[in-house]
């Protein structure tokens, strides 16, 4: 299964690339401006970045277009997750920001993101921006104290964001975001 990680920027893309090999996926990191039609995926995650995209209209590469005529899942992290929300209508603010360990209150354990995990837990938290409203018809899946929408999903297609990072050894169950990430792949 090929599963690229779009590279926005982030410090910690290398480790996105890292889980998804060690679960199996044939993956790779790409640079965000990269043509959809070279992406060749099966699946892809939208890494994080320190770009602010509050109050700005400011494109993220490719990656509007990529969702926009993406016949397979999206995963987006941290600044990912913000440019779906802006993309999508949603709103994405400066403040709340987190940085280091955050209590997780799950919304949805019902959405296959979220499937077998506990009510709470610790995630690992790195942002100044926040989605503060999700995107019309989308799920909020996760909220923190400081973070409304610590998770959410789209209503119809399996495109799925967090503010948090899976990818850091710090998120309690954070590799298995990214296996629940590819068992939809596989769909």
């Amino acid at each position: 299964m090929k599963v690229p990680v779009i590279d926005n920027g982030g410090q910690w893309t290398h480790r996105e690339w890292r889980v998804l090999r060690d679960l199996g996926a044939e993956t790779r990191i790409v640079p965000n401006t990269t043509p959809f039609e070279q992406l060749d995926a099966d699946g892809v995650v939208l890494s994080g970045g320190a770009l602010s995209l509050e109050g700005t209209d400011t494109p993220l590469g490719q990656v509007g277009e990529w969702i926009d005529r993406a016949p397979f899942p999206v995963f987006a992290i941290c600044v990912g997750h913000q440019f779906l929300g802006r993309h999508f209508g949603g709103k994405v603010v400066h403040g709340g920001a987190e940085f280091g360990s955050v209590e997780l209150t799950v919304d949805r354990r019902d959405h296959p993101l979220f499937a077998g995990t506990p009510p709470a837990f610790r995630v690992w938290g790195n942002h100044n921006d926040q989605v503060a409203t999700a995107p019309p018809g989308w799920s909020v899946l996760a909220h923190s104290p400081s973070c409304p929408v610590e998770a959410m999903a789209h209503p119809d297609r399996p495109i799925w964001g967090v503010q948090f990072h899976p990818e850091v050894e710090h998120t309690e169950g954070g590799r298995e975001f990214f296996r629940r990430f590819l068992d939809a792949c596989h769909r």
